[in-house]
């Protein structure tokens, strides 16, 4: 089928503390969905069959819980309702959003995934119901190609959003298209979580996600679309992955994935949207990845740390922050080697060659605990990064380019089923692994020759059960 995802620059409240009336408010989203507009319609006529929009894309961001107030349409969170906000716009007030996306839809004949922030009273008697009565959520919105409201998403996992409120329970929310069969849908941070996230996809054994995100990335490990297509591969799916786009703020990076290809913009030098269009398979439930057996060399099973004669030196280990955890590390050096470096339960394992020595410092780390910043979850890794400079202290670092080429097989013996590869080239591109799988109660990744330097090559795995 034909999907298309839109990283919007949107067009920012100029003070977004500020109280504002709704006719203000609605004149600010409307400069934003006019940009929609064009955008859907330049979608259809390069045949897509469903365009998915950013969060925040529509209101911005930086609001407090009563500034935002006015940005929000109303909207039924129910399965019972079967409403058309473009055919009948006199059912609920304040829904003036959801009538121009609805419209969008139907006009173009084209399915719409878009974010905004919605409203919805509450009860006095309802215990979770906030002191000024009403609930107010980051919501997504799914409307059919006939503009009919088809699903409607509460975001679960909030970033930092004193605006919003957590729906009481996950919402597990899909719609179901002609041409690919069920798409679940969930709300940046989202993606980190088992719910519900994972859930979701268990559960209904989906194959294609709507991701709008509003994403500032992080590298090593977590840059959008780095983790993106990790998740795509990691659960056999598509996505369908719609970033906001804010440079300034570290925010871009979008692209439809599929688990063996991808399709992706990341743009940190210049402004303005971009509309990325392609075409993918639909994956059927009993559809075969790539996460083959390999064979490992002989007595390549556990290598010990550093060299096979033994007698010389073991590289040395040390310590370095890498995105807030601290990470314990050995130096890749030399032309070939095999490492190993452990952490509490996880021990990594790496064997590596270089085509040809750079002056370039690259390291493998571990880290195996709980993460504490900017949310809590815990995370099992096994990195392979590029340092920023040739000193300890520098691995960790955010690096955008490299030119080493390195072949690798890097494996890890996971406590958790849940392990995205990461595979980040120069530039922040993606490659994708020759092979990767369980293998002897490891999970490894393996790549002859990277499409170009390598900057990280890891392994991240998510134990739910311990957050």
């Amino acid at each position: 089928y034909v999907a298309a995802v839109y990283e919007h620059e949107s067009i920012l409240s100029p003070n977004p503390t500020a109280l504002v009336d709704r006719q203000t408010a609605l004149e600010l989203m409307g400069r934003n969905l006019e940009i929609y507009e064009q955008q859907v319609v330049a979608a259809a006529r390069q045949g897509a069959q469903i365009i998915v929009f950013p969060e925040d894309g529509i209101h911005g961001f930086n609001f407090t819980r009563s500034s935002i107030y006015p940005y929000l349409d109303f909207v039924l969170h129910s399965h019972s309702v079967k409403w058309n906000p473009c055919r009948e716009p006199y059912l609920f007030n304040d829904t003036e959003v959801l009538q121009r996306l609805s419209c969008m839809a139907l006009k173009n004949k084209i399915f719409l995934v878009a974010n905004l922030g919605t409203k919805q009273p509450c009860e006095h008697a309802d215990p979770r119901c906030p002191p000024d009565g009403r609930y107010q959520f980051n919501t997504n919105v799914a409307f059919g190609d006939d503009g009919m409201l088809v699903a409607t998403y509460r975001k679960h996992n909030l970033y930092f959003e004193y605006a919003f409120d957590t729906p009481p329970e996950p919402d597990y929310k899909l719609f179901d298209t002609p041409f690919a069969g069920k798409f679940g849908m969930f709300t940046c941070f989202d993606i980190l979580f088992f719910e519900p996230a994972v859930n979701l996809i268990r559960k209904y054994n989906l194959k294609q996600v709507v991701y709008p995100t509003a994403w500032m990335n992080q590298l090593p490990l977590l840059s959008a679309v780095e983790f993106q297509q990790a998740f795509a591969t990691a659960f056999n799916v598509n996505i369908l992955a719609a970033n906001i786009h804010h440079p300034s703020l570290g925010m871009t990076g979008s692209g439809i994935y599929t688990p063996v290809k991808s399709f992706i913009y990341h743009n940190m030098e210049s402004y303005g949207g971009k509309l990325i269009v392609a075409e993918i398979p639909v994956i059927t439930p009993d559809y075969k990845t790539m996460n083959d057996q390999v064979c490992f060399k002989e007595g390549q099973e556990t290598p010990g740390r550093g060299s096979e004669k033994g007698n010389e030196q073991l590289p040395p280990l040390f310590y370095a922050e890498m995105m807030y955890d601290n990470f314990t590390f050995v130096p890749v050096w030399g032309e070939e080697g095999e490492l190993q470096v452990c952490a509490n339960t996880l021990c990594c394992y790496l064997n590596y060659q270089r085509a040809e020595l750079t002056n370039e410092f690259y390291a493998l780390g571990v880290f195996d605990g709980l993460h504490t910043v900017h949310g809590t979850y815990y995370v099992q890794a096994c990195a392979l990064v590029k340092c920023g400079g040739l000193s300890f202290s520098t691995c960790g670092e955010e690096v955008t380019d490299a030119t080493a080429v390195i072949d690798f097989q890097l494996w890890g013996n996971m406590s958790t089923p849940y392990i995205f590869p990461l595979l980040l080239t120069s530039g922040i591109t993606l490659d994708f692994a020759d092979h990767m799988g369980w293998k002897n109660n490891h999970y490894f990744i393996s790549k002859n020759r990277t499409s170009s330097g390598l900057l990280t090559a890891a392994l991240y795995g998510r134990w739910y059960e311990k957050d």
